[in-house]
């Protein structure tokens, strides 16, 4: 599908370190100074699924495919982005282009490492970068507005449209005044086209990173990472705390070496498993399954799609040429053991273009072209 999710932060929080060990490559530099990366660097990432690995250990097939998610590593941001400090315009016109946001901020205590802020304090870290990102919506804003007030006086259908939307328009420029992004804002389907266009940086979904040192890992109420937890909590955001060290760690390492330093650790996964996930739900994002000898294969779609869209997902011909849908749950297709079990227990269903896909679904599609 395309979709993106980008790093960001305050330079040397660990950003460009996250993204390596996501990437499984040492491709973004991470040194201690600010904007050591200046252009983004991109990964794509496999979505973690164990759905699709006991799909596989089922079918035994040929090739198995998991669904990805792209992460971008944006540079460091800094007061005065939104006015061009620290290359500023240059990394928020990149912000623009992703779908959401994860923030990454700043848990652990390093002297070697250093702070542009002189202290670790998550929420302030937070607001810095925030305001920023508000200040160059509100140059958006004001640009359109500048715009559109023009055309308020045009006669007719026109100018009531620029009415309109030189409201909406209005109300979000206030807000954003006082300090409130524009994802807060709760804009209706009928406000929305206003400013759909202006691809505000304050509207993207947002999900909040706290990167800890391995101690803090260990620690049942850190204040540092009861700070992030609350700032997302106040979001209806998601928080993740992750260890980047560690992760770079465990992303050098073969499986079985991998799972005995998670073990000693006392974790289950990577927390990095946990961002990814994390960052799929964010952004809307169900699973579909594919399965069969040849390939057992993850599919991302927008949660509420339909039955057409799920299937031109994996070919544009699909959709164009969509009959029906054989749908199974995956748990009664793992319980049972086969499809003709499935079947034969009458669980599997034939749905057609209203059908709204439902996270793990196995399905195949009927078309024709």
């Amino acid at each position: 599908m395309g979709l993106s999710i980008g790093i960001v932060g305050l330079p040397n929080v660990g950003k460009s370190t996250l993204f390596n060990a996501l990437s499984g490559s040492a491709k973004a530099q991470a040194a201690n100074y600010p904007f050591c990366t200046i252009d983004p660097n991109v990964g794509v990432v496999p979505v973690p699924d164990e759905r699709l690995q006991r799909l596989a250990a089922l079918f035994q097939p040929k090739k198995t495919t998991p669904t990805t998610l792209e992460f971008v590593d944006i540079a460091g941001l800094v007061a005065g982005a939104s006015k061009g400090e620290g290359l500023g315009n240059q990394f928020l016109s990149h912000i623009r282009q992703v779908d959401a946001i994860a923030h990454v901020l700043r848990c652990f205590v390093d002297p070697d490492v250093v702070h542009v802020g002189g202290k670790v304090d998550p929420r302030s870290d937070r607001d810095v970068v925030e305001t920023e990102l508000m200040l160059k919506d509100l140059e958006s804003v004001e640009k359109r507005r500048e715009r559109t007030q023009k055309n308020v006086k045009i006669p007719g259908k026109p100018g009531e449209q620029a009415k309109q939307e030189l409201a909406v328009l209005d109300r979000v420029k206030a807000a954003l005044e006082r300090g409130t992004p524009v994802r807060a804002q709760k804009l209706s389907e009928e406000e929305r086209p206003a400013v759909a266009d202006l691809f505000l940086l304050t509207d993207k979904p947002v999900l909040y990173i706290a990167n800890v040192d391995e101690a803090q890992l260990a620690v049942r109420d850190d204040p540092a990472i009861r700070t992030v937890r609350e700032l997302a909590e106040a979001e209806g955001a998601k928080a993740v705390v992750i260890c980047g060290k560690v992760e770079s760690e465990l992303a050098e390492l073969a499986d079985a070496e991998r799972k005995e330093f998670l073990e000693s650790l006392g974790l289950s996964e990577p927390g990095l498993n946990a961002l990814v996930r994390a960052g799929y739900e964010e952004l809307g994002l169900i699973t579909f399954l594919t399965a069969g000898p040849d390939e057992c294969r993850a599919w991302t779609v927008k949660r509420g799609a339909r039955a057409p869209q799920a299937a031109g997902v994996i070919h544009s011909d699909f959709e164009h040429g969509f009959i029906k849908a054989e749908v199974m749950r995956f748990e009664d297709l793992v319980a049972l053991g086969s499809e003709a079990a499935v079947k034969e227990k009458g669980l599997m269903r034939i749905e057609g273009k209203e059908y709204v896909v439902q996270d793990g679904d196995v399905m195949h599609f009927r078309f024709n072209v």
